[in-house]
């Protein structure tokens, strides 16, 4: 493929996948710092944040479920189609928010309403993030796949990017009382703007040519094909079960460092919104611009030592992290953070191409999808949770330290578990139908 087309192609999944995102941050960093207030505002700030982070929690709940359903048709009728229908599920879901009457004015429906839109982003979140990696692992070529294929996770820090300078820009130019009235709604109306342009570049890209070389020999044979949760489920258990462990630091660490953080800073520390608003902000100017070199990086030297490095330093760093927050220095804050989520890098950047590379043609969007949404339930859905109840219950940043540091353990397992896959054939078009030689074996052999 031509590099200008194949540029094309990662504009595509990293616009895409930055939008979805956004629209994903901007909920959870409004759960840190509005919807305690706004939905549920008969409780002292602490509860409030604890209600605000299991709405945010509950929209993982849908991920695994969107996991499967796109991963199911991603496989069957392509990649592209799916992109799309995400992109369209995840902005009227988030417009539709900033159009939700509060608490005071409806009572508990709101929360409900909040909730129930929670879920729809979750679901397309679940099927988007396999779709946008796979449309460019399948498209690039093995020798510079971790370089490529780590552009759509930059989708991540840019979409946070994008959440966290929206309301650090409202938040300075509003006073609290504005800004909790109605400024908050107006970067979740912004979405339908982001939603159009993000449909209008993804409408132009080709589908993957992997998938059309599989989809065409599996025509060939004339074969029944397995589903491809079952394919995935008989032959790539183990793949998946890597997967999943590789996800628990990277998740938990990202949305301790990015999402609790700033709840943490602002009603425990006492910082102002904006101080810790645009630390998150430099923080993922930052890792935007170190993923891609990561994902080069794992190219030379593999995919497992980089994310080795990643899971080891954010365990250790977790120590280190609240202990500068807790000196109320911008400057410390903004180190904490920049630290945390150049380890995040570290792992965040080969995963993309380290989970193409576990799963066949003809069931790697159901394979990857379900590794990484599923690992997300018990991870990223309940981490700025399970740390706020952890503060309420013991006064002290310490054992969210230690919850970090035990996730970080669990991917280092997994990883010692794993092969490296650096180099791997994508062109396995092996069907998912049962054959001799079964598709577990012929991917990792």
């Amino acid at each position: 493929m031509s590099r200008p087309a194949l540029w094309k192609v990662v504009g595509a999944s990293l616009i895409g996948t930055t939008i979805e995102w956004y629209d994903y941050f901007l909920y959870g960093t409004s759960a840190a710092l509005v919807f305690g207030k706004v939905f549920f505002p008969n409780t002292d700030p602490l509860t409030g944040t604890l209600l605000s982070f299991l709405t945010y929690a509950i929209g993982f709940a849908a991920r695994p479920l969107g996991a499967l359903v796109f991963g199911h048709f991603g496989d069957r009728i392509g990649r592209k189609r799916l992109l799309v229908l995400s992109l369209l599920l995840m902005g009227g879901a988030t417009t539709l928010i900033g159009c939700l009457p509060t608490y005071r004015q409806i009572g508990v429906a709101a929360p409900v309403l909040l909730t129930t839109l929670r879920l729809v982003q979750g679901f397309a979140l679940g099927g988007e993030w396999g779709g946008a990696v796979l449309l460019v692992s399948e498209h690039g070529d093995a020798k510079r796949r971790g370089f490529w294929a780590s552009w759509p996770q930059g989708g991540a820090p840019a979409g946070n990017l994008l959440a966290a300078g929206v309301l650090s820009v409202l938040t300075g130019v509003q006073s609290d009382a504005t800004f909790l009235a109605w400024g908050w709604r107006v970067p979740f109306l912004l979405s339908a703007l982001l939603v159009m342009a993000g449909l209008w570049i993804r409408l132009s890209v080709d589908e993957s040519p992997l998938f059309q070389q599989a989809l065409a020999a599996q025509q060939t044979r004339g074969k029944a094909e397995q589903p491809p949760l079952v394919a995935v489920l008989r032959h790539h258990w183990r793949e998946v079960l890597v997967a999943m462990g590789a996800r628990m630091a990277e998740n938990i660490s990202y949305y301790v460092m990015t999402t609790f953080v700033l709840a943490y800073a602002v009603e425990h520390v006492h910082l102002p919104k904006q101080t810790a608003l645009n630390a998150v902000l430099i923080a993922s100017a930052i890792q935007f611009a170190l993923i891609p070199l990561f994902g080069a990086l794992s190219d030379r030297v593999g995919r497992k030592p980089v994310y080795l490095v990643g899971a080891v330093g954010v365990g250790v760093w977790a120590f280190v992290f609240f202990g500068l927050v807790d000196t109320r220095s911008f400057g410390s804050l903004l180190l904490a953070v920049t630290v945390g989520l150049v380890f995040h890098s570290a792992m965040y950047a080969p995963q993309a191409a380290f989970f193409s590379e576990l799963f066949a043609t003809r069931m790697r969007y159901s394979g990857a999808s379900i590794g990484a949404q599923f690992a997300s339930v018990a991870a990223g859905a309940p981490a700025p949770l399970i740390a706020t109840a952890l503060l309420k219950d013991y006064g002290t940043s310490t054992p969210i330290s230690v919850y970090i540091a035990i996730a970080a353990v669990i991917t280092v397992l997994a990883l010692l578990c794993a092969k490296e896959t650096r180099g791997r054939d994508l062109t396995d078009l092996t069907p998912s139908a049962p054959e001799p030689e079964p598709l577990g074996r012929a991917v990792t052999a």
